[in-house]
């Protein structure tokens, strides 16, 4: 096997340096880190890990717990997370929780057994019980995307409420005064802030909350169908209906043409997430774009700063959203 000297002489640095870039790599430069990671795989050098396990008490790895590894979203979360935990010499394990509690505190008791390092939780809950997390000295467990509302654990998170009412203030600026929603689940804190800036708009614009206009979904592409269906068949239909993900909007989209309307000339129809393939939808559809590849990178800074034993950055960090506006929206048609 190629030791580590092998690599100092290629990479042009000390054995020390080697040692720190691949052990601690961020107790060196960037550059000096890519020197040696280069080096490492040009002379193919593999580090004994059970050894470097035993010696530093750490696995360098992290655990990524999912609820649902089919929604696309995710997939681009995951893959930020990923990108940022190598850049570190870490490796990442995805727990596919399927949204199940206790195969959730199955996959976290992993960090109280020293099988990992720190997780980055991707749904709305404390993976462990809360009895386990000592708020003096926390475990090393981040909440990214779906966020808690308590203190539980540091969250990076979208202004769900900020980024809905925005949505609807440009559907009502289009002349749409009967906008119809399809929500998440109720529990779900995204539910809930979106709900929450749906009303903020109507109340800023002087409209009165009407709950026939909102029907619940459960961010599948057969819930977009089935609530649009329900929504359209109403005595007064919405102009406009804004579902609370980008899935149900495909599946909303296509049961209004199935119906024999168009979108937007006869009904406008609204996302949320910007996913992928939103501007190749026909209509390309209309949502709110959430910086998905920049949630992973944040998520694993805060989580590597837990796991060092100190949290500088903010405790709670909101990431920027924009509307991405497109053909599936247009002005309410009168006629």
């Amino acid at each position: 096997m190629t030791n580590i000297r092998a690599v100092a002489k290629k990479a042009g640095v000390s054995v020390a340096t080697v040692s720190r870039a691949l052990q601690k790599p961020e107790v060196v430069s960037d550059k000096t880190r890519k020197r040696v990671q280069k080096a490492a795989k040009d002379v193919g050098y593999r580090p004994n890990m059970m050894a470097k396990v035993f010696r530093s008490k750490k696995t360098h790895s992290i655990l990524v717990l999912v609820p649902d590894m089919s929604n696309p979203f995710f997939a681009r979360v995951i893959s930020g997370i990923q990108k940022a935990a190598k850049e570190r010499g870490y490796n990442v394990t995805l727990g596919n929780t399927l949204g199940n509690k206790e195969t959730e505190r199955d996959f976290a008791r992993l960090l109280q057994t020293s099988q990992t390092d720190g997780i980055v939780q991707l749904s709305a809950s404390y993976p462990l019980d809360i009895a386990d997390n000592d708020v003096a000295n926390p475990l090393p467990i981040v909440n990214c995307c779906e966020c808690v509302t308590d203190d539980s654990m540091p969250t990076v998170q979208l202004d769900n409420r900020a980024a809905a009412q925005a949505m609807v203030r440009y559907l009502m600026g289009l002349g749409h005064n009967r906008i119809g929603v399809i929500t998440g689940p109720p529990e779900s804190p995204l539910t809930s802030g979106r709900m929450a800036g749906y009303k903020a708009a109507l109340e800023e614009a002087g409209q009165v909350f009407d709950p026939s206009l909102v029907t619940e979904g459960d961010y599948s592409l057969s819930a977009g169908e089935d609530r649009a269906s329900a929504l359209l068949a109403a005595d007064q239909p919405p102009t406009a209906i804004f579902c609370f993900n980008d899935e149900m909007a495909y599946g909303a989209m296509r049961r209004v043409k199935q119906m024999g309307l168009r979108v937007p000339e006869d009904i406008s129809v609204a996302g949320f997430d910007d996913l992928p393939y939103s501007k190749y939808m026909e209509p390309a559809l209309t949502s709110v774009c959430q910086p998905s590849a920049e949630f992973g990178p944040v998520a694993v800074h805060m989580l590597f700063e837990m796991i060092a034993g100190s949290l500088t950055s903010d405790r709670h960090q909101q990431l920027p959203f924009e509307l991405a506006t497109r053909s599936s929206t247009g002005p309410v048609n009168l006629a």
